[in-house]
């Protein structure tokens, strides 16, 4: 065990400590201050290391550094909703809404609108039936049924449970069904049965993870592919007949391309886009030409991508109760389910909107709300 400094030692540090850090602070002051005008952009504000504080500060900006919009914020007041903003750029849910019954276009408008500017959205005490949370989905579309999950009643629900016999597998962050050539543009879930304590759903923002990714490193995948497929979920069944395994891949196409940038369709906000899951680690090719990266370059991209969504700060986290959806944006987050409530059960119902191919579009730029 380490001695303890004696009273004269320890004072002897602090003295030196106290005089280093004034020195310290005014020459951090005469290098910064130059620096620090309210000219300054966010990037050099930030310097070259926060890269995740910054690129929430660069999301934030470019949504007018509020929650929501003007516009969207009076139309709730119109409404008499109440925003409960649950991150900076991400994540909102919605008070004194009842989504059980009649939605007019108008209604449906604003809820999608709050979707585009918050990339999740949720509401509290909703309760529906498997037919009213489909049909509650086919307001945003059409609908994907899942062919990897035990169904509801209804088809297109997919029940999303564990317990004692069987913990939950969706502890890692994902966007939904990138296996798939039109990937979902929307996933809603909704709590029938919630643990005493845990299983919550925690959401990172693509966007702002893209404006945080070092800048060689945002160029270096700007015109990359990789293929994507569904083996994650062949591998857990490894007794199926080859036969039909074989059937199903010639239904369902076994392997398609996707950019890891992809440009939002409706806003023109450019994601990272990757499931390490479903893709190949070391599938990368440069679309433009082609080329396939080498084996070993591809993989130490794909490990390097893997970490950017779990910074913290560009997660917020959602806690479940009975009767609660969210609907979330899988072109614009990715989302981690806490395994954390072993052996208590939790369950979830889900439905999912029908998405569009992925595409990058360089000269895309956001557009205003």
């Amino acid at each position: 065990m380490r001695e303890a400094n004696s009273p004269e030692e320890q004072a002897a540090y602090n003295d030196s400590a106290v005089a280093i850090a004034e020195q310290l602070t005014e020459a951090r002051r005469a290098l910064m201050m130059p620096k620090m005008t309210e000219a300054a952009t966010i990037e050099e504000r930030f310097g070259p290391l926060e890269r995740a504080g910054m690129g929430v500060a660069l999301e934030y900006e470019r949504m007018g550094n509020q929650p929501v919009t003007d516009g969207l914020k009076e139309r709730a007041d119109r409404y008499g909703f109440a925003f409960e903003h649950l991150g900076i750029t991400i994540g909102t849910i919605v008070h004194g809404i009842d989504l059980k019954g009649e939605l007019d276009a108008d209604l449906v408008r604003f809820i999608r609108d709050v979707l585009l500017e918050r990339k999740v959205v949720c509401f509290r005490d909703q309760h529906l039936d498997e037919d009213e949370q489909v049909a509650f989905g086919r307001h945003f579309g059409e609908l994907d049924a899942f062919p990897f999950g035990p169904p509801g009643d209804n088809p297109y629900i997919v029940k999303i449970q564990a317990s004692h016999r069987a913990p939950a597998r969706q502890n890692l962050w994902h966007t939904d069904v990138t296996w798939m050539e039109k990937p979902s543009l929307g996933s809603i879930a909704q709590c029938i049965e919630v643990p005493p304590i845990g299983g919550d759903t925690l959401f990172s923002d693509s966007h702002a993870v893209y404006l945080g990714l070092p800048k060689a490193l945002s160029e270096r995948i700007q015109h990359l592919h990789g293929i994507n497929d569904y083996r994650v979920f062949l591998a857990r069944d490894p007794g199926l007949d080859p036969d039909f395994v074989e059937s199903m891949k010639e239904r369902i196409p076994f392997g398609v391309s996707h950019p890891l940038c992809r440009t939002h369709p409706e806003t023109g906000k450019t994601a990272l886009y990757i499931h390490g899951g479903f893709l190949r680690h070391d599938s990368l090719f440069d679309v433009r030409t082609g080329k396939p990266l080498p084996k070993e370059e591809a993989e130490a991209l794909v490990a390097s991508l893997l970490t950017q969504h779990s910074r913290p700060e560009y997660i917020c986290r959602y806690r479940w109760e009975p009767g609660s959806i969210a609907f979330w944006d899988n072109r614009a987050v990715q989302h981690y389910a806490a395994c954390d409530y072993f052996p208590h059960r939790r369950l979830l119902q889900r439905v999912t909107v029908s998405g569009d191919r992925p595409f990058y579009d360089p000269d895309a730029a956001p557009r205003a709300a």
